[in-house]
């Protein structure tokens, strides 16, 4: 996941939308219901996890206790002395004999009163119970020779109201597990725990731990029933875990090691989570890692739900957005033999080392891991190297493993363009891709795969999500309109089966009071979970999947792009550059002429660039900086200028088309270090490098430089020679998209339609090749606006409808409604 706040949209969906949004279309759409095509892989759909938005501790593993160790580097977040009475009594953590190696330190209280005296735990932004329900409290507890206490234990409700309590009494002198189960009387979403001397005396505690009774499976110390309820309703073809860019860790003493996470929970060794520090907008000082759900639990999860599991591992990479830290080629060995072991921990015979270790946690039986992820959003040569010698080795060892091969942040960019070829050449097997754009992006690139080559890699699109307005705004939120886009692009992906195997939305999980990034696809707080409209939309691709593609048409309802125009603009790359003579003309018409003898009137943009000696300056070498000119109406047309490097680390940017900060091509010359000039398409928070020859910029030399912009086609020439050349089109929303495939075991065609349009469309349909009729199922999934979201107040203001629809022949008429996706399930024979 990327980490970068970018700026926010400036191409409206809406206004793309209005170009598809008469109720006069005449649609129609033919299924080849007799000619089916690839096979859709059983894990098509799946989910993907990263203990992001306190998703694992404070989320998805059920323990409630913050902290519960005293092991933070604040070791007394999340608890505070209390004394109920004013009695008098000291509470001190002591770093001497901690009842485990582990452990750093542990909990001393004394008291000399009658009254109770002890600390109290805030939980994960408070402490969700239930009335009626059970809670389960443990901790380990010493009584120093000599002395004679009562542990009193409370659930109390954010007024201080005691909801629960319990005492604990005959200690010894060594540390020991005691528990007891306490069941408040009333439900509270921001309780606290205490835990109090009912008297005089001293005890040492570690590791305090209260869960709730009702788990997933009713494991003790397992997950949140609720939440992982939502994924098994997802009916999830795979479950990738642990990360996501908590793999690299932002340095490499920070990165994620799956042997550390496994064997007794008391032992396993908190970690601060990546995301504790990562935005300065949501900061979460009191987010760790204490990997009470870790890799053995990860696979037991992907066993109960009915997924195949794909762990990612580190690759000897730290976060490139962080550090870039690198393990030494020379010291890898370590790394890879950790795949290897995992491979033998997941696989293995319980007669192998692993394999025995699997065993001994309670599981005999192999959990029958089939992929296996290698880094998770690396780029450029250090990836390759890195992933080169882990393939070499694991194919060798392990040809049955289908390896996953990060293809960099971005899915088009120039990290994207360097990674895939050279994947290819190492045979990869799985290319994994990531996208979060604004919902622009997915609609215009649904027919992304229609164009990759079959014999390539597999794609895992291990990573997207609409983002409504800026990658990693706080202002994202999961609207309708960001769902129906998705859906959109997976009706591509579907499609394109043959090349796509592996699809999953991120992040997942997120909690209303402690996220760090959104859009997540399912909200949750202490108490209570809903999914998203994107939620619903992966739960339709999921449980409406199909075995084989059929093809599908639709005709008689062109798209209608937006027009293929913009202004103009200059610009440097940490390079000082000056341009002059601008002109624009689209034929004998001049629409801009700027010689710059005295002003630079028209220009707008970084206002510290100057007018000098006929020339417009940009005198900083150290900087990045663009001006602009000109109408966003203008196109066809051809700029003219001259251009100047001064001094830097590159040459000079050239822009066209330029509709805001979302939405322009750029031309780089003497980009990339001054190595090449390249075409680049910055779209809906994407960069696409369109088209790139190597090449540089002289400094102190005066180039000619032209661009002609010709519908689509865009021309750039330096000095009268051709350098790039490439059809960039723009920005398009089609009036309807659609995927289909047949379910043989059901005897059914199963049809998606998206319709983003803000009315509904009638569609005469034709299941050719196959008799059809009978009652078809319709499920639809729209709302009021495309604004609508879900919330925990109203969970369900956009989820699927389901209906009967009654089907008389191969040939028949459907209204699509307005801003919806819909699923026909047609009987055929």
């Amino acid at each position: 996941m990327k980490r970068r706040l970018l700026r926010s949209r400036s191409f409206s969906v809406a206004l793309a939308l209005a170009a598809v949004c008469s109720p006069c279309l005449a649609a129609q759409i033919t299924v080849q219901a007799d000619k089916p095509g690839a096979p859709i892989s059983p894990v098509m759909w799946g989910v993907f996890f990263e203990d992001i938005n306190f998703g694992a501790d404070g989320g998805l593993y059920a323990e409630l206790v913050k902290n519960r160790s005293f092991e933070f580097p604040e070791p007394w977040t999340g608890w505070i002395r209390i004394s109920p009475s004013n009695a008098k009594g000291e509470a001190t953590l002591v770093e001497e004999g901690p009842p485990h190696p582990a452990d750093k330190r542990f909990l001393r209280l004394r008291s000399e009163a009658s009254t109770p005296f002890g600390v109290s735990n805030e939980g994960f932004r408070g402490i969700g119970v239930r009335a009626g329900e059970n809670y389960q409290f443990s901790a380990q507890i010493r009584q120093p020779s000599g002395s004679r206490a009562t542990l009193l234990v409370e659930i109390v409700a954010a007024d201080g109201t005691v909801l629960a309590s319990t005492r604990l009494r005959n200690f010894t002198d060594h540390w020991e597990e005691y528990s007891a189960t306490l069941q408040p009387n009333a439900t509270e979403p921001k309780a606290r725990l205490n835990v109090l001397l009912d008297g005089p005396g001293t005890l040492d505690l570690d590791f305090i731990s209260l869960f709730p009774e009702k788990t997933w499976k009713n494991r003790p110390r397992g997950l949140r029933a609720d939440m992982v309820q939502m994924l098994a309703d997802l009916k999830p073809g795979f479950f990738r875990f642990p990360g996501g860019c908590i793999v690299e860790g932002s340095d490499l003493e920070k990165r994620y090691q799956w042997k550390k996470t496994i064997g007794p929970i008391i032992d396993r060794e908190m970690l601060i989570n990546r995301w504790n520090y990562e935005f300065r907008h949501r900061p979460t000082p009191d987010y760790f890692q204490s990997f009470g759900l870790g890799f053995f639990e990860y696979f037991q999860l992907s066993e109960d739900i009915g997924a195949e599991p794909l762990p990612i591992l580190n690759c000897g990479m730290a976060c490139q957005f962080n550090s870039g830290q690198l393990v030494p080629m020379s010291e890898l060995d370590p790394f890879i033999q950790d795949a290897l072991d995992l491979i033998e921990f997941a696989n293995g015979p319980v007669t192998s080392t692993w394999g025995a270790k699997r065993a001994e946690m309670g599981h005999p039986e192999p959990f029958n891991m089939k992929y296996l992820g290698i880094g998770n959003e690396q780029w450029g040569p250090q990836y390759i190297e890195r992933y080169a010698a882990f393939h070499r080795v694991l194919k060798e060892k392990h040809p049955e493993i289908h390896l996953v091969a990060a293809a960099g942040p971005s899915p088009a960019d120039d990290r994207f363009h360097f990674l895939v070829p050279r994947l290819r050449e190492l045979k990869a097997d799985i290319l994994d891709e990531h996208c979060y754009a604004n919902p622009i992006w997915f609609f215009h690139n649904a027919a992304r795969y229609d164009r990759y080559d079959r014999n390539g890699p597999k794609i895992f699109m291990g990573e997207y999500a609409a983002q409504s307005v800026a990658i990693a705004s706080p202002k994202n939120r999961n609207t309708l309109e960001c769902a129906l886009a998705e859906a959109a692009f997976m009706t591509g992906m579907e499609r394109n089966a043959d090349v796509v195997t592996m699809a999953s939305y991120a992040p997942l999980f997120g909690h209303v009071d402690a996220w760090q990034w959104t859009p997540n696809l399912i909200w949750v707080d202490n108490l209570r979970v809903y999914g998203t409209p994107n939620y619903y939309v992966q739960q339709l691709f999921s449980l409406n999947r199909g075995d084989a593609v059929l093809p599908v048409e639709i005709s008689g309802v062109p798209a209608k792009a937006s027009a293929p125009a913009g202004q103009i603009g200059l610009g440097t790359y940490q390079t000082a550059a000056e341009f002059r003579d601008v002109r624009v003309a689209r034929g004998n018409e001049v629409l801009l002429q700027s010689d710059f003898a005295q002003n630079a009137e028209g220009w707008s943009g970084d206002n510290r660039w100057i007018v000098r000696d006929g020339a417009y300056v940009q005198p900083d070498p150290r900087r990045t900086s663009r001006v602009f000119a000109g109408n966003t109406g203008w196109s066809d047309y051809t700029l003219s200028l001259k251009a100047r490097k001064i001094a830097g680390a590159e040459g000079f940017m050239v822009l066209v088309r330029y509709r805001g900060p979302e939405d322009y091509i750029l031309w780089n010359a003497g980009g990339y270090g001054n190595t090449a000039h390249a075409l680049v398409w910055r779209f809906a928070q994407q960069d696409h490098q369109i088209a790139r020859v190597e090449g540089s910029i002289d400094a102190n030399r005066s180039y000619d430089v032209q661009v002609r912009l010709n519908g689509t086609r865009v021309e750039c020439l330096l000095d009268g020679k051709a350098v790039l050349s490439a059809d960039v089109p723009a920005p398009a929303v089609q009036p309807l998209y659609a995927s289909a495939a047949r379910d043989q075991q059901a005897g059914e065609v199963v049809l998606k339609v998206v319709n983003p349009a803000e009315t509904a469309t009638t569609v005469d349909l034709n299941i050719a090749g196959r008799p059809a009729g009978g009652t078809a199922k319709a499920i639809v999934l729209t709302g009021p606006t495309l604004d609508a979201v879900n919330s925990l107040d109203a969970p369900r203001h956009v989820a699927p409808v389901e209906s009967t629809v009654q089907v008389s022949g191969a040939r028949f008429r459907h209204e699509f409604p307005a801003r919806s996706l819909t699923v026909l399930r047609i009987p055929v024979r």
